[in-house]
């Protein structure tokens, strides 16, 4: 239920995330450990939020996507835990790397040059990845032979030490497909040539969240566990309640005001819906701007009372309205779901033809991340 103070919130169960971290590294294989992915803020979900309860669950590994998710991460508690960012920094952004004791991930000889020359500056020896592009065609060295020489002269620079390298796999989630195992083996060969330059790379990464579930054979030294931290799907639909994983976050708001329209009444920016009957119409107080999707206009629908209240007319920017007309007894303050407790995320990304993460990151700053335990 949302506090009176409340206009909306998203909310992150924090018991559920701690038994989709149980679920994940049961399924890691030995050696390899978690390395919890908090890119996108958590996707979403909040870093500062959810890191005490990562760290209670025994997570030592984190990944962030920039710089400046990595000094948040910081900030919130992570003091010692080491931190990989996993995009790209720019020139200019290199020394807060080593200001605040960021991995970085390395697939350029030249920006490895200008982190060694700051590293020295700063008297510390500066550890690094290598990201090694073995199919994703995103960032990464090439596997040719100019590539893994370049490799071996960032492994002589004196200030940085190559401790990991890894790769991303486009097609994890594919079982019926070849390349996964195609990648992988692209990323063991690399690993030798480079061993056979002398270069000896002691963690190595390649497993994201689907071939945590479906591939144990590439586990490594580390699965990096994205979507499935948050209970998303990142694999066939079909199989994914097999899984056990739970949805972490949900969002609720409330009914602003109930009013009847008769029969033919036009709903909304643009009269997009007119109504058929006389009909009982709740506004909500939540619109794009909250990051509801304006695509959900006359097709996505809310819980009220247990029941779906199918949105009528345009979404607006602050606010938007439903249909409750067969829902009895609706009345201003009632809770409102949006997402979760009758519609999932799934289902709002599937009725949007979108992916899972989107319907999070659109969720915007201005909605209140509220923390339960429903254990506690």
């Amino acid at each position: 239920m949302l506090k009176t103070t409340q206009r909306t919130a998203a909310v992150v169960h924090l018991d559920r995330l701690r038994s989709n971290i149980r679920n994940i590294q049961s399924r890691i294989q030995p050696p390899a450990e978690m390395m919890a992915v908090l890119k996108g803020n958590g996707y979403s979900h909040g870093i500062a939020g959810i890191l005490p309860t990562l760290q209670q669950c025994g997570v030592r590994r984190f990944a962030v996507a920039v710089w400046e998710e990595g000094a948040a991460l910081r900030a919130a508690g992570a003091v010692d835990e080491p931190v990989l960012v996993l995009g790209d920094t720019w020139d200019d952004q290199l020394e807060e790397l080593i200001r605040h004791r960021l991995t970085p991930a390395i697939f350029c000889e030249d920006t490895a040059r200008k982190l060694n020359d700051l590293a020295a500056q700063h008297g510390v020896v500066q550890p690094i990845h290598i990201k090694l592009d073995t199919g994703m065609r995103r960032i990464g060295f090439g596997l040719d032979d100019d590539a893994m020489d370049a490799i071996a002269r960032i492994a002589a620079l004196p200030n940085l030490f190559i401790e990991g390298a890894f790769t991303h796999f486009a097609r994890a989630d594919e079982m019926d497909r070849n390349e996964t195992p195609l990648q992988y083996a692209r990323f063991m060969q690399a690993i030798e040539q480079l061993r056979a330059r002398g270069v000896e790379i002691p963690f190595l990464h390649v497993a994201n969240s689907a071939s945590i579930l479906l591939r144990p054979e590439v586990h490594l030294h580390a699965a990096r566990a994205g979507d499935i931290l948050y209970g998303l799907c990142p694999v066939d639909e079909a199989i994914w309640p097999e899984m056990g994983l739970q949805e972490v976050l949900t969002w609720q708001t409330y009914v602003a005001l109930v009013k009847t329209v008769p029969e033919g009444a036009q709903i909304g920016y643009g009269g997009t819906r007119i109504t058929d009957r006389a009909t009982t119409v709740a506004t909500l107080p939540v619109g794009f701007a909250d990051g509801y999707d304006r695509r959900l206009s006359n097709l996505g629908y809310v819980m009220i009372r247990g029941q779906k209240a199918p949105i009528l007319g345009r979404v607006c920017m602050d606010q938007m309205m439903v249909d409750v007309t067969d829902i009895p007894g609706v009345q201003r303050g009632d809770t409102v779901t949006l997402l979760g407790d009758g519609i999932s995320i799934m289902e709002m990304a599937n009725m949007l033809d979108i992916n899972v993460d989107e319907i999070l990151c659109h969720i915007t700053a201005r909605v209140p991340r509220v923390y339960v335990d429903e254990n506690e």
